[in-house]
C-alpha cells in the first residue's frame, strides 16, 4: 500500500474542518474500540433478557447508550466539538431517508397484497407442486417463493415453515435437515426480494439504486441457491414420503378464506414489469400496493369488512379496511392457527421499530465517523486490501465478525457500509460490489449466530438448537464463499476512474 495514502479521504465527513484541526488527537484501534465493545457487550445482556423483543426498544437504547460512549471519548478525549459530532450524526440520517420511505411503502404493501389475495393464491399454487418425494428441495423453493414475495424471513419461517416443519417430521427427516432446508429458503428471499429491508438497508447503505443491487446480487445468489438445492435433492432420494395432509390442508384453508384465482398473478405480473422498465424503487412499490388495494376491493370485500369491524357498511366499511390493511395490524380467521399467522400483516406501522433502530444505528455510525474512531478501525482492515479478493475477503470477514459482536444484522449493514463504502470509492470500485458483498457476508449468516437476534428467533420458532441446524445451512454457508470465488474469478466486476460512485444500471 502507498505509504502516502490519507486514510482521512476515507472518511465520509472528511472535509470537516475540526478533522483537520492539528489539535485533534486521533484515536488508537484499543480506544476506538471502546465503544463498540460497550455495545456488544450491552446487546449480549439485552438479547439475553428480552429475547425476540430486543428490537421493540431495548436494542435501540443500548445503540444510543454506546453512541454517547463514543461521544465522550471524542469530546473529552479527542477535543473533537459537539457540533462536528451532530452534523456528522444528521448528515449519517439523512442517507438513510429513501430507504426510511421505502421501508413504509413495503408495510402497506405487505398488507395489500396479502389481503388482496395475491400472496394466499401464490402460496396456493405454489403448495400444489411439492412431492413428497423430493420434501427437502420442495421445503426450500417454498420457503425461497413466499420470502421473495412477503420480503421477510422470520415470517416465512414463523408461518410456512413451522407447516413444513411438521410434515418433514412426518416424513422422517432429522431436525437439522428440515430446518436446513427451510432457513436456506427463507433467507434467499430476504437477500433478493425487493420487499426485504435487509435488501433495500444494503442498497442504500452503499448507495446503489435497488433494483441493481438485487440484479448484481443474482450473480452469487443463483449459483450459491443451485448447489444448495442439488444437495437437498440428492439427500432426499433416501427418503420415502408417507402424507400430504397438512399440505391439502393449508390449501383447503386458503380456499375456503379467500377467493383464490389466477387473474391476481396480474398484481405480481405488472410489478414485474415496472421492475424490468427500471422504474424507481419507490413509485413501483407504491403503484403495486396501490393496484393490489384496488383488487382488494372487488376479490376480497368479506375479507375488508371483517378487518373494519361492526358498525359500518358497504363502501365505507371497504374503504376504511383498505386504509387499516395500509397503515395497520390486520388478522384474519381462517380456521387454522398456523394460517392464521401466515396472513396476518402489520402494515406501515410494523416497519417502525425497523426505522427506529435504523436512526439509532446511523447515529452511532454518525458519532463513530466524526470522532475518527471509524478510521483507525478501518486501518485495521485496509492494510490487507491490495487486490480485488482481498478487497471483497475483508468485506465479508468484517460482515461476519460484525454479525458476531453486534448480534443484529441491521447493525452489521449499517457499520460494513459505513466502514468500506469509501474504501471502494477510493479504489475505484462500483458501489453495487460492496453492496453485493455486504448481503454475502450478513444478511445470510445471521441466523447462524446463536445470540443474534435473527438466530435466537429461528431457533426458538422452529425449536431446533441453532448448533443443530448450522451444518445444514448450505446457502448460508456458501454465500460468502462463493462471493469471495467470485472476486476471485473477476467475473462482472470492473474499476471505474471516477472518484464517485457508479451504479452500472
Amino acid at each position: 500500500m502507498n505509504k502516502k495514502f490519507n486514510l482521512y479521504r476515507l472518511l465520509p465527513y472528511r472535509k470537516l474542518k475540526c478533522m483537520e484541526n492539528k489539535t485533534v488527537r486521533e484515536p488508537s484501534p484499543f480506544l476506538s474500540f471502546v465503544p463498540v465493545l460497550v455495545l456488544v457487550g450491552l446487546l449480549f445482556v439485552t438479547i439475553r433478557i428480552f429475547g425476540n423483543d430486543a428490537l421493540s426498544g431495548a436494542s435501540q437504547i443500548v445503540l444510543l447508550i454506546a453512541s454517547a460512549t463514543c461521544c465522550l471519548i471524542a469530546i473529552g478525549y479527542c477535543q473533537i466539538k459537539w457540533q462536528t459530532i451532530e452534523s456528522a450524526i444528521i448528515t449519517n440520517i439523512a442517507d438513510t431517508a429513501p430507504a426510511i420511505i421505502i421501508l413504509l411503502i413495503i408495510g402497506a404493501l405487505s398488507g395489500s397484497w396479502m389481503i388482496s389475495g395475491v400472496v394466499p393464491t401464490l402460496i396456493y399454487y405454489g403448495m400444489g407442486i411439492i412431492h413428497p418425494s423430493f420434501y427437502l428441495v420442495s421445503t426450500c423453493t417454498i420457503c425461497a417463493v413466499v420470502s421473495v414475495i412477503i420480503g421477510s424471513s422470520w415470517t416465512t419461517i414463523a408461518t410456512i415453515g413451522v407447516a413444513l416443519l411438521g410434515i418433514g417430521h412426518a416424513l422422517g427427516f432429522s431436525s437439522g435437515w428440515i430446518a436446513g432446508a427451510i432457513i436456506s429458503g427463507a433467507y434467499f428471499g430476504d437477500k433478493m426480494s425487493p420487499l426485504s429491508d435487509t435488501t433495500i438497508l444494503a442498497s442504500s447503505v452503499t448507495g446503489t439504486p435497488l433494483f441493481t443491487h438485487i440484479r448484481y446480487l443474482l450473480i452469487t445468489t443463483i449459483p450459491s441457491m443451485l448447489i444448495t438445492l442439488i444437495i437437498f435433492t440428492i439427500v432426499g432420494f433416501y427418503y420415502d414420503a408417507a402424507t400430504t395432509e397438512h399440505i391439502n390442508s393449508y390449501s383447503v384453508y386458503l380456499k375456503k378464506t379467500f377467493n383464490i384465482s389466477p387473474w391476481l398473478f396480474i398484481v405480481p405480473g405488472i410489478t414485474l414489469v415496472m421492475i424490468i422498465k427500471r422504474m424507481p424503487a419507490i413509485i413501483t412499490l407504491f403503484l403495486s400496493a396501490l393496484l393490489a388495494g384496488s383488487i382488494a376491493l372487488f376479490a376480497q370485500p368479506q375479507l375488508l369488512h371483517e378487518i373494519a369491524g361492526a358498525g359500518i357498511d358497504g363502501w365505507g366499511a371497504k374503504f376504511k379496511g383498505l386504509l387499516v390493511v395500509f397503515y395497520g395490524n390486520t388478522g384474519i380467521e381462517t380456521g387454522n392457527i398456523e394460517l392464521n399467522e401466515l396472513v396476518s400483516t402489520r402494515g406501515m406501522a410494523g416497519m417502525l421499530n425497523t426505522v427506529w433502530l435504523i436512526i439509532c444505528a446511523m447515529t452511532f455510525g454518525g458519532a463513530l465517523t466524526a470522532s475518527g474512531m471509524l478510521k483507525s478501525i478501518i486501518s485495521i482492515f485496509i492494510r490487507f486490501m491490495h487486490r480485488t479478493v482481498s478487497m471483497v475477503t475483508s468485506t465479508v470477514v468484517s460482515g461476519i465478525f460484525l454479525n458476531l459482536t453486534t448480534a443484529d444484522q441491521y447493525i452489521s449493514i449499517i457499520l460494513t457500509g459505513n466502514m468500506f463504502k469509501n474504501v471502494y470509492r477510493e479504489k475505484g470500485y462500483e458501489s453495487r460490489l460492496l453492496g453485493r458483498s455486504i448481503e454475502d457476508a450478513v444478511t445470510v449468516t445471521s441466523p447462524l449466530v446463536p445470540w443474534n437476534t435473527c438466530g435466537m428467533t429461528q431457533s426458538m420458532i422452529l425449536g431446533i438448537s441453532t448448533f443443530t441446524y448450522i451444518p445444514y445451512c448450505f446457502f448460508n454457508w456458501v454465500s460468502p464463499l462463493m462471493s469471495i470465488v467470485v472476486a476471485a474469478l473477476s467475473y462482472k466486476i470492473f474499476k471505474t476512474n471516477s472518484t464517485t460512485f457508479v451504479s452500472t444500471q
